[in-house]
């Protein structure tokens, strides 16, 4: 068995993505393509566009045979933890190849992932305020294996890399070269693969939908150009602007990540910022990268804690989304040898533990903004 593993985000899910998934299912042959997606926030500490089940059955319908949600707890955080939640979680599901798209498939992953988790931990301690700990970090990886990696999606599969090392190397690394439009490229209305970020930007400023179809599977596009809301910071800004005002820093000082003094910081300049790309703009410093502000602005908002952060690690789940025919024999002969738990329905019993009840927690915003349920009633997608 080849079992191959993908850790996505499909915000939206795109023809880029169609054809990892097509170069996937050269590898894994008959067997399964696990997808492990993040839910309703992502990575760079953003909301989706599109809610988690619509990306869910896009991907099914397009070659994936299982889709799990990503906990919060790992979905938004910084790359390095990103990594390593999602390669645990794809070695405790058996799943024996990573696929991941790159910006150049020749670089030795494994080996560049080897060279820096060997790098001794006092050459990790960064001191310089000047810059942020990412390109100190990204500085001291050149210097150290002579090669300069600043690609998004490679930087991304370095983390992988590492993380893959870390855990004993459960999982063999086939990275892919990307086809079309980069990570954070513009809108190319000629281009045959549009980036997510540029279909996300022309769906939130209310350009011509038309052209969806061409960058989207039919269907998805269909839905998209329906929605009649695409939440963006702009959506919850206002949201945020209330919390930061009406709590005390005693208060602010719980949330997760929260440090250095940042929340005098953002409650100072929450109060005068006409929208969130305005008040990012006056908090940023040297220091701390956009990312990393937009992980903790999505913190604060929904109330996340270091306490229920510590509860979620200590209790990790994973959400079924949905599978194909195969994927549902593979749950069926494999389930009970899952080294982490599989929910497939969310109830009163299961609503309040670690990961599954931060992640209904979080999720109440996305519903009150999109009048969409997202766990309560909900039964995995079959295709």
């Amino acid at each position: 068995m080849s079992v191959v593993g993908i850790i996505a985000e499909y915000n939206p899910f795109h023809s880029g993505h169609e054809f990892l998934l097509n170069q996937a299912r050269l590898v894994a042959g008959k067997d399964p393509i696990i997808v492990l997606m993040s839910g309703n926030y992502v990575q760079r500490g953003e909301i989706a566009i599109m809610d988690k089940w619509s990306r869910a059955k896009a991907a099914l319908k397009s070659g994936a045979d299982l889709v799990l949600e990503v906990p919060f707890s790992t979905t938004v955080e910084p790359a390095d933890l990103f990594a390593w939640g999602n390669i645990e979680a794809l070695k405790k599901l058996g799943a024996e190849t990573l696929v991941f798209g790159v910006e150049d498939a020749n670089l030795n992953f494994a080996y560049l992932g080897k060279k820096i988790a060997e790098i001794p931990p006092n050459h990790m301690d960064f001191r310089d305020y000047s810059q942020t700990y990412s390109t100190q970090y990204n500085q001291m990886v050149a210097n150290e294996v002579g090669y300069e990696v600043n690609q998004p999606n490679a930087i991304l599969g370095l983390a992988y890399a590492v993380a893959n090392h870390n855990l004993g190397s459960p999982l063999s690394l086939h990275p892919i070269n990307r086809i079309g439009a980069g990570h954070d490229d513009l809108l190319n209305r000629n281009g045959m693969v549009q980036s997510a970020s540029a279909i996300r930007n022309l769906l939130q400023h209310g350009e011509n939908k038309a052209q969806l179809k061409a960058w989207l599977p039919k269907e998805e596009a269909a839905a998209l150009a329906k929605q009649e809301l695409y939440p963006s910071w702009n959506t919850l800004f206002p949201f945020l602007k209330y919390r930061l005002e009406s709590e005390s820093i005693t208060d602010l000082r719980q949330i997760y990540q929260m440090s250095e003094g940042l929340e005098y910081k953002m409650k100072q300049e929450i109060h005068q910022a006409r929208d969130f790309a305005e008040f990012l703009q006056h908090v940023k410093s040297k220091r701390y990268t956009y990312s990393r502000l937009r992980r903790l602005s999505l913190y604060a908002l929904l109330n996340v804690t270091q306490e229920d952060m510590l509860a979620s690690f200590n209790h990790e789940s994973l959400t079924v989304l949905g599978f194909s025919k195969t994927g549902r024999q593979y749950l069926k002969d494999h389930r009970k040898d899952f080294a982490i738990e599989l929910v497939s329905k969310v109830d009163k019993r299961n609503s309040k533990q670690g990961s599954l009840g931060l992640q209904v927690r979080v999720d109440r915003l996305f519903e009150q903004i999109m009048h969409v349920d997202q766990n309560f009633g909900q039964r995995p997608i079959e295709v």
